[in-house]
């Protein structure tokens, strides 16, 4: 039996386990999370002109994120399946250095955290993002993956001080 204030996947034998949530309160829940993919400034242009040849890039990478959060159980193997209530991703082409930026918010009302669905989504996004541009920039770099805000729970609010991800210029 696990200790039910732990704040970890490990029971008291050390062998990982789900987090048993069922005696947290039932909370509104909200995760913002972003990160972005630098690129030669042509990748970018490209992008924006809507010239790559697999399509509409950030229309599918927004939808990619989105998909990305309610499969986020599936892939980090002790995350809860959550029923989501909202999502809200924004890609912001950028310059100086060329770049998308990526935020994702999304939103439950339930008994564990949504910041894993929030920070699945912007990986994603911006692996789509490198997955559809690859062919002609091989050299892109996600970065600045992190969490900026939670709101929910026991711990209330927390934000990240200054935020990791540069501001879209």
């Amino acid at each position: 039996m696990s200790n039910p204030d732990a704040v970890n996947h490990f029971n008291e034998q050390g062998d990982a386990h789900m987090v048993d949530v069922g005696t947290k309160a039932v909370t509104t829940r909200v995760a913002l999370a972003a990160g972005e993919i630098l690129m030669a400034d042509s990748t970018l242009e490209r992008i924006a002109s809507g010239r790559m040849g697999k399509g509409d890039v950030l229309g599918v990478a927004r939808i990619a994120a989105i998909q990305a959060t309610k499969r986020t159980w599936e892939l980090i193997p002790l995350a809860h399946p959550l029923l989501l209530t909202g999502v809200e991703v924004e890609l912001t082409p950028a310059s100086d250095p060329a770049r998308i930026v990526c935020r994702a918010e999304v939103r439950c009302i339930g008994q564990t955290g949504i910041e894993m669905e929030a920070l699945t989504a912007v990986s994603v996004g911006l692996l789509t993002i490198y997955d559809m541009c690859k062919a002609i920039d091989r050299g892109m770099l996600l970065q600045n993956i992190g969490l900026l805000r939670k709101e929910g729970g026991k711990t209330g609010l927390w934000e990240r001080i200054p935020a990791s991800c540069p501001p879209v210029r």
